[in-house]
C-alpha cells in the first residue's frame, strides 16, 4: 500500500496554482481550500516570492484583522521585502504590524510604492489612478461580487484564495430580486469571475493541517462531499488530557472525557423549546469552558509531542447570534472567564483554537429557517478546533429537521449549493449522536 505524503501533495497543488497564476495568461486562478489547509500560508508565499522576483503585488483581504495577520506573517517570512498597509479612516494600528519593513498610511502615495501593498477590499475601492499586473485576493468566497467590481480596475490578473464551504457573503437586505442575474451583488467574487470566465483554472488544497485525523473526515463528508480532503496528521497524533481528576464526575466531566478521547462530544440538554438566549444552554457552555481550565487541560501534537496547557486564549465559544454571544460573555465575566473568546460564526471564520464549544444553531428552536440551516455557519463552528469540538444542544434537532425539510426557493441561473444546510446538518448530527452525553 502506497502512503501519500500530505506535505508533498499540498506542495504539488501550491506549485501548480502558482505556475498557472504567474506563467499563464488567465484572468484569474482559483485555489479552493478546506479549513486549516494553509490559505494564509499560500497568500504569504505567493506575495513574498513575487516581491522577491521584482514584482509589485497588490493584496486584498476582507477585514482589518485579516490584513494585520497577513502583514505580520509576511514581515516575519520575508524581512527583506517592503510592505505597505493602506489604512482606513477609523483604523487603529495593531502592534503586530510594528515590523521594520512595514509602513502604513491612509494615503497610497505616502507609502512610497512598497513591494507588497495590502488593504481591505473596502479601502481599495477608494484608490484611483494606479494599477498592478497581479493581485491576490484572500477569503475570496466571502467577498461580494460588487466589492470585486469596485477594485477589479486596479489589476489585470488575480489569484482567488478561499474556502468554498464556509459562510457566503452576507447582507441584511432582501436580495431575491437580483438572484440569478449576472450583476447579483450577493454572488461571491469567485462565482462572479467563474460565471464570466468559465475556463479559469481551479486548484484544490488537499490537506487540513488544523483538523485532526478524527475531525477531518467528519467535516469533509458533511460539508465538502465533492471536494474531499484529508488530515495532515495521522490517527492518534493529537492527544488531549487533564492534569487533575475530579473527586466526583458529573455530566460536564463525562462530556470533557468524551471530547478528550474522541475529539467530539454532544452535550445534550433535555428537549424543550426555548428563547434564543437559552439560560440553561448558556450555563452549560460556560461551565464546560471553565471546567476545561479547572481540570488543567493539556494537549500534545505530532511531531514533537510536547505537552502544552490549554489556556483561556486557546478556547473559543461559537454561536449563531450576537445576543447569544452577549449572554455567554456576561455569564463568563461573572464567573471569571473573560479571557475566553466568544463570537459568532461570521467573526470566527479563519480563527483556530485548541478546543471549541458550539451552541448548535438549531438548539431549542421551533422551526428551521434558512439562516439556521446555512451549511457554512455550522461548517465554521465545527471546524475551528485542533483537538476537540464540544457541541451543546437541546434534544430534538433530528425531529426538527425531519419536520422542516429544505425549502429554499429555486432561482433560474443560480447553481444549486450542495450540500444544502439540511443535508449538512443531518450528516453532522448523525456523527454527533455517536458522541452523545445526556446532561440530565
Amino acid at each position: 500500500m502506497t502512503t501519500v505524503d500530505p506535505s508533498a501533495a499540498a506542495d504539488r497543488v501550491v506549485a501548480a496554482a502558482l505556475h498557472d497564476f504567474r506563467e499563464t495568461d488567465h484572468r484569474g486562478v482559483v485555489v479552493d481550500s478546506p479549513p486549516g489547509a494553509g490559505k494564509s500560508t499560500l497568500v504569504v508565499r505567493a506575495s513574498t516570492e513575487m516581491a522577491a522576483d521584482g514584482e509589485t503585488v497588490m493584496v486584498v483581504a476582507q477585514t482589518n484583522a485579516q490584513v494585520d495577520d497577513l502583514i505580520d506573517r509576511m514581515a516575519r517570512h520575508a524581512p527583506g521585502v517592503t510592505i505597505g498597509r493602506l489604512d482606513g479612516t477609523d483604523y487603529v494600528p495593531d502592534r503586530r504590524i510594528a515590523h521594520p519593513n512595514v509602513a502604513h498610511s491612509r494615503k497610497l502615495d505616502e507609502l512610497g510604492r512598497p513591494q507588497i501593498t495590502i488593504a481591505t477590499a473596502k479601502k481599495w475601492s477608494y484608490v484611483k489612478d494606479v494599477s498592478w499586473q497581479r493581485a491576490i485576493i484572500d477569503e475570496a468566497y466571502q467577498m461580494r461580487s460588487d466589492a470585486l467590481l469596485q477594485v477589479a480596475r486596479l489589476f489585470d490578473e488575480a489569484l482567488f484564495v478561499g474556502d468554498p464551504g464556509q459562510l457566503d457573503p452576507f447582507s441584511t437586505m432582501e436580495l431575491d430580486r437580483w438572484a440569478g442575474l449576472p450583476w447579483d451583488p450577493m454572488q461571491s467574487a469567485v462565482a462572479a469571475m467563474q460565471r464570466s470566465n468559465p475556463e479559469l483554472p481551479v486548484h484544490q488544497l488537499p490537506v487540513s493541517w488544523r483538523l485532526s485525523a478524527e475531525a477531518a473526515p467528519v467535516v469533509s463528508t458533511a460539508f465538502y462531499p465533492f471536494t474531499p480532503f484529508d488530515a495532515g496528521t495521522g490517527p492518534g497524533q493529537r492527544q488531549m488530557g487533564f492534569t487533575t481528576r475530579p473527586l466526583r464526575r458529573g455530566a460536564v466531566d463525562d462530556t470533557l472525557e468524551m471530547a478528550a478521547t474522541t475529539g467530539w462530544a454532544l452535550h445534550e440538554l433535555p428537549r424543550q423549546h426555548t428563547m434564543r438566549t437559552d439560560a440553561d444552554a448558556v450555563e452549560a457552555i460556560v461551565t464546560i469552558a471553565l471546567r476545561l481550565l479547572e481540570r488543567g487541560t493539556v494537549v500534545t501534537s505530532a511531531p514533537d509531542q510536547v505537552e502544552q496547557p490549554v489556556t483561556a486564549n486557546r478556547i473559543a465559544i461559537g454561536a449563531a447570534h450576537r445576543d447569544q454571544v452577549a449572554a455567554i460573555e456576561r455569564e463568563l465575566t461573572a464567573r471569571g472567564g473573560a479571557d475566553i473568546t466568544v463570537d459568532t460564526a461570521n467573526r470566527l471564520q479563519g480563527a483556530e483554537f485548541d478546543v471549541v464549544i458550539v451552541l448548535h444553531p438549531l438548539s431549542g428552536r421551533r422551526d428551521a429557517t434558512a439562516f439556521h440551516l446555512e451549511s457554512g455557519r455550522l461548517c465554521v463552528l465545527t471546524s475551528r478546533h485542533r483537538h476537540a469540538c464540544i457541541v451543546v444542544a437541546r434534544a430534538g434537532i433530528q425531529e426538527l429537521l425531519d419536520a422542516h425539510p429544505t425549502s429554499e426557493p429555486m432561482h433560474i441561473d443560480v447553481p444549486a449549493k450542495f450540500p444544502d444546510g439540511w443535508a449538512a446538518n443531518h450528516s453532522m448530527l448523525e456523527h454527533l449522536r455517536r458522541h452523545r452525553n445526556p446532561a440530565a
